[in-house]
């Protein structure tokens, strides 16, 4: 069965234009009524530490924050029911991450419309988590987040796939390369489709893999919804544990319109989901 998790961090957003309204992700959703049309069980919220505009302020915080999450994950998992954590800026991958390390070996299906790799092997310098949590969870930051409870890295490089950038980023593309992180760019994914890690694995969704401007960071193009759908599906039909959902900034979209198209993307991807085993 589904389980809907609430994470609604802004932790690892800069402020740039005030606090970071991503943390109404989940709220707008459920709104829409996410919860009973996907025909799930309500597993409640996993509140966050309040925002500060002092990022090293939040990154302290995200520690707890992390274990809190990734307890509430590990529950739903024990409970035998398919987590569909709703967050949230791209740090609550974290959280996934220690809850699956604890139990063993899982891949990630990275889903984004940028790498979030930014680390300090080649960038001068890192603070927003949200664009580095792909470097984070395969160890390349402070051990506070990179190594909680020993645990670090969360995801070996060769069992993560990310799909769908379309930043273009040379340096952050170049310090990809040197890893055995499959990337598959958004042009690439509408050539050759997606692809799953050979091991069992998470989901990671950004928002801002869609061509809308209702999240934190929008870029020009970016995938329709019906392509992400037939992405997500294919996923879903592997040996998918979990799922999250991310970016999406209610406060950016007034009349609501963005958080139904979401909600729908959701509810018709698990409806039209062929091995439904897993879920």
């Amino acid at each position: 069965m589904i389980a809907v998790l609430d994470a609604p961090s802004n932790l690892g957003l800069r402020p740039l234009y005030g606090e970071p309204g991503v943390s109404g992700l989940a709220r707008a959703l459920r709104a829409c009524g996410v919860v009973s049309r996907l025909g799930a069980r309500d597993a409640g919220v996993v509140a966050a530490p309040p925002y500060s505009f002092e990022m090293a302020s939040n990154r302290a915080a995200m520690a707890g924050y992390t274990r809190d999450l990734a307890a509430r994950i590990a529950g739903v998992l024990d409970a035998g029911d398919f987590p569909v954590v709703l967050g949230g800026d791209c740090s609550i991958l974290l959280g996934a991450g220690v809850a699956l390390k604890r139990r063993g070996r899982y891949g990630l299906a990275f889903v984004d419309g940028h790498l979030d790799f930014r680390n300090l092997e080649w960038a001068p310098a890192v603070g927003a988590v949200a664009g580095e949590d792909l470097a984070v969870v395969t160890g390349r930051a402070e051990p506070s987040l990179a190594d909680i409870d020993g645990l670090g890295p969360y995801f070996l490089e060769g069992d993560i796939v990310a799909l769908g950038e379309r930043e273009g980023d040379v340096d952050e593309r170049r310090a990809l390369a040197r890893t055995d992180i499959t990337v598959r760019d958004l042009a690439q994914l509408r050539a050759s489709g997606p692809l799953r890690p050979s091991v069992p694995y998470w989901i990671h969704v950004d928002a801002d893999v869609l061509a809308i401007s209702a999240v934190d960071s929008p870029a020009p193009g970016g995938l329709t919804y019906e392509e992400l759908i037939t992405v997500l599906r294919f996923l879903l039909a592997g040996d998918a544990v979990g799922l999250q959902v991310t970016v999406y900034d209610p406060s950016l979209d007034p009349d609501g319109s963005t958080a139904r198209e979401l909600t729908d993307c959701l509810v018709q991807t698990f409806g039209g989901v062929t091995d439904t085993s897993a879920v």
